[in-house]
């Protein structure tokens, strides 16, 4: 009987590590297909790399000289009213031009007030209270996207505001692009488009990505970073599936704080800080 046991306690074991093992083999696969029109890759192969997101700008906006000083990936920007937006990619250059670069391969998330909205969010957060708006420095909102969004098969779209009565350009400082990450041939942006495609980091043009893309799907260390960011990911998309639980048994007025934490799997802490930012 104790040995009938101990085989069933031992097959548990084994099931866990099994399981353990077939999670990690998945991650393994689902990182051999990533490509950097994977947001998520992106931003990881970017983060605090200038080179790479150098080598992007200066192809994209024809800026050869373009020298970025800092980039930060992952950026949540929030306004006055609460209302935060994740910004993939921010960087500054070295006369103090912000770059933000959104991958989109859904042609949703690359509506043109999201453009817009990124834009505003941006200058929003650029001045301190009481500098003059002189001092808002040049932005760009660059989205690279998986399709060609706006249909006429060109590699780029440029957004300007223009004068309507004159055909002049406004000049405010702000511009916009689209990538078409459709595009392919063999200058330099169809060439970058087609590197943004590869999961092979072999087949890609451009070393400074090549080198990047490597380091993540065949180091040691990059593999490693990867699987704690896919696992993080993972536990995020629980967590938040836990506070909209948590969210709808609020608002149906019916239950207990104690009950809400126990059914939604929330600390009470978590529970009451959701409620007192709904009745906010």
């Amino acid at each position: 009987m104790n040995i009938q046991k101990s085989q069933r306690k031992q097959v548990g074991i084994l099931t866990v590590t099994e399981t353990i093992d077939r999670k990690h083999q998945e991650d393994l696969q689902r990182l051999r297909s990533f490509r950097l029109m994977d947001d998520d890759f992106l931003t990881k192969c970017f983060e605090g790399n200038t080179e790479c997101i150098e080598l992007v700008l200066r192809i994209v906006l024809d800026m050869p000289d373009l020298n970025v000083l800092d980039v930060r990936t992952q950026v949540f920007v929030e306004n006055l009213l609460n209302r935060s937006v994740r910004l993939d990619v921010l960087a500054t250059d070295s006369v103090g031009r912000k770059f933000n670069i959104e991958i989109q391969r859904a042609d949703k998330g690359a509506g043109r007030k999201r453009a817009r909205y990124n834009s505003s969010m941006m200058d929003a957060n650029l001045l301190k209270k009481g500098e003059a708006f002189d001092n808002l420095p040049e932005t760009y909102v660059v989205f690279i996207t998986e399709n060609d969004v706006m249909g006429k098969g060109k590699p780029l779209y440029q957004i300007e505001r223009c004068i309507l009565e004159t055909g002049k350009r406004f000049e405010d400082g702000t511009h916009i692009l689209y990538v078409n990450g459709a595009y392919r041939d063999e200058t330099p942006i169809g060439k970058l488009m087609h590197d943004f495609s590869c999961t092979n980091p072999s087949d890609m043009y451009y070393g400074v990505l090549a080198d990047r893309v490597k380091f993540f799907k065949e180091s040691k260390e990059g593999i490693a970073v990867m699987c704690k960011a896919m696992e993080d990911m993972r536990n995020q998309t629980l967590k938040e599936g836990m506070m909209e639980v948590a969210l709808r048994m609020l608002r149906a007025g019916k239950y207990a704080l104690d009950e809400i934490a126990s059914i939604s799997g929330l600390s009470l802490d978590e529970v009451k800080k959701l409620n007192a930012d709904k009745t906010a």
